[in-house]
């Protein structure tokens, strides 16, 4: 796209189906390898991943010419698909439903690199619940209690 100049940083966070926290702390990094690799793959860039074993929070530089549903719906498919490979996987894993993103202008970068990098630290007095719920409403994003966290 010639002449089009972009500045798109967007932390998205998504969660294991149901929750579960099926996310193995030992193979996290694999993990998160493969997630960079479909990211890099799809012409995005990553700036930072981490997460839980029941939830992942990336930093992406999104380029115009890419429709983040169409981004997380790689991300999530192909990941699936690859820790369901995987001989460490004694159930079957699935994405919850759905993600949050939230936009942050340049200057903001460093801090949320280093909010995402303490994931550990911050959910040893923060349920996954709460930290969403109140990035939703620091964001002023629009929801029902009742469905946010349905279960599937």
């Amino acid at each position: 796209m010639a002449n089009t100049y972009t500045q798109i940083h967007l932390h998205i966070v998504f969660a294991v189906q149901s929750r579960a926290a099926l996310i193995p702390t030992h193979h996290a990094d694999t993990i998160y390898r493969y997630i960079t690799g479909i990211i890099t793959q799809q012409g995005q860039k990553l700036l930072a991943i981490n997460g839980m074993p029941d939830h992942l929070h990336l930093l992406i530089g999104l380029r115009p010419d890419k429709a983040l549903s169409d981004l997380m719906r790689e991300v999530k498919a192909s990941s699936s698909k690859f820790i369901n490979e995987q001989p460490w996987m004694t159930t079957k894993f699935a994405w919850q439903a759905g993600f949050g993103a939230f936009s942050y202008g340049a200057s903001q970068l460093p801090a949320v690199v280093r909010y995402i990098e303490r994931q550990q630290e911050h959910h040893a007095t923060r349920t996954f619940s709460e930290e969403y719920r109140l990035l939703l409403e620091q964001f002023g994003v629009d929801y029902n209690p009742h469905y946010l966290f349905r279960a599937e």
